[in-house]
C-alpha cells in the first residue's frame, strides 16, 4: 500500500504531498480528456471545448465527490466536532502515529485513541487528504458539463456519448489509486485471490474496531480486492462502449445511458462485498441507493429517446 506516491519538499517543514488516489484520478481524467479531444476533432467539433470541459468536470467532480463523502459516508459529525469540540473526535490509530508530525494529535490513555489538538473548521474541505465519493463527483461533473455545453452550443447528447466512453477509463485509474491508498477495501475472504493491507491501514483499523483483529499493528485479514473489481469493470465497460456500441448506437445519448446503467449495476453488486464505512439506509449503501435511482433514470431516458427516434422515422419502438 502506498498512500502517498511522492511529495515535494517546498521548504523546511513545508511539504506538498501527492496522494496515490488523487494522482491516479487526475491521470485518468487527463487520459480521458485527451481521448475526448481527439474524438471531437474526428466528428468535426471544436476539441478546445472538450479540454475546457475536462478541466471543469475535474474541479466540479472533486467538489461534488467531497460533499457527498462529508454528508453521506458516516463521518459528518467528526467534521462538525473538529470545528466545535475536538475532544469528541477519536482517531483509531496507534500512539506512535498519533504523536507523529502527520497527525500531531493528543493521545487519550483512558480511551486508547488519538484526539486532535486543535480545532479545524476546514477539515471537511481537504479533499487531498482522502475522501471522495464517486456519485457525488458524477453529479458535480454532470452539472458542470450541462452548463458549459449549453453555453458553447455543443451538441449535449453527442458529448454525453463521448463522456460515456472516457469516464470509465478515468474511473478505472482512480480505483487503482484506491488500491494503493488502501481505501474502499472489501470484506474478509478466504481465497488465493484475496489481498491483505499493512498494519495501520484503513482495513486493519476497521477490522480492529469490529473485533476481528486484536490490534491495528497487524496486517489486515485477507479481503476482497474490491478496488480491482471496480477498476476492471470500468475498463471493461469502456472497451465495450468504444469497440462495440460506438459504431452501432441507435441515437445520440445511448452510449452514455448504457454506461450509467452498466456501472450502476456492477457497482451495486460490488457494494455487497465492500467493508469500508460509506453510509447506509434500508440495508443498502448510499452508492446502492443512488445506483438504483440512476438505473431507473437511464431506463426512462432510453425509452423516451428511443420513442423519439422511432417517431421521427415513422416506426414503432422495440
Amino acid at each position: 500500500m502506498h498512500g502517498r506516491l511522492f511529495q515535494f519538499d517546498i521548504s523546511e517543514g513545508l511539504v506538498m504531498p501527492f496522494p496515490s488516489y488523487f494522482v491516479l484520478l487526475l491521470t485518468g481524467f487527463l487520459i480521458a480528456t485527451i481521448i475526448g479531444a481527439v474524438w471531437a476533432r474526428r466528428v468535426g467539433q471544436n476539441p478546445d471545448v472538450i479540454v475546457d470541459l475536462g478541466l471543469a468536470m475535474v474541479l466540479a467532480g472533486i467538489v461534488g465527490g467531497r460533499l457527498l463523502h462529508v454528508f453521506a459516508d458516516g463521518q459528518f459529525w467528526d467534521y462538525v466536532h473538529l470545528c466545535t469540540d475536538p475532544s469528541k473526535v477519536a482517531w483509531p490509530i496507534t500512539r506512535q502515529q498519533c504523536l507523529s508530525p502527520e497527525f500531531a494529535g493528543t493521545w487519550d490513555f483512558a480511551a486508547k485513541v488519538c484526539r486532535p489538538k486543535e480545532t479545524d473548521c476546514f477539515a471537511w474541505a481537504k479533499f487531498y487528504a482522502g475522501g471522495l465519493a464517486y456519485y457525488g463527483g458524477f453529479a458535480g461533473a454532470s452539472v458542470a458539463a450541462w452548463y458549459l455545453l449549453k453555453a458553447d452550443r455543443f451538441p449535449f447528447w453527442k458529448a454525453a456519448d463521448m463522456a460515456g466512453m472516457v469516464v470509465p477509463i478515468g474511473l478505472g485509474f482512480g480505483r487503482l489509486g484506491c488500491l494503493l491508498a488502501g481505501c474502499c477495501f472489501g470484506k474478509p475472504w478466504s481465497s488465493s485471490w484475496a489481498v491483505t493491507f499493512p498494519a495501520g491501514s484503513p482495513a486493519s483499523e476497521a477490522e480492529h474496531r469490529l473485533g476481528l483483529l486484536k490490534t491495528t499493528m497487524t496486517e489486515s485479514l485477507p479481503v476482497h480486492p474490491t478496488q480491482l473489481y471496480e477498476s476492471l469493470a470500468s475498463f471493461a465497460i469502456a472497451a465495450f462502449l468504444i469497440l462495440y456500441l460506438h459504431g452501432r448506437k441507435r441515437y445520440d445519448g445511448q452510449i452514455f445511458l448504457v454506461f450509467v446503467a452498466a456501472y450502476a449495476a456492477l457497482r451495486f453488486l460490488i457494494e455487497f462485498v465492500r467493508a469500508d464505512d460509506r453510509g447506509s439506509l434500508f440495508g443498502l449503501s448510499t452508492s446502492q441507493l443512488v445506483g438504483a435511482l440512476l438505473l431507473g433514470g437511464a431506463y426512462y431516458l432510453h425509452k423516451k429517446r428511443s420513442e423519439r427516434i422511432a417517431s421521427a422515422l415513422g416506426a414503432v419502438p422495440a
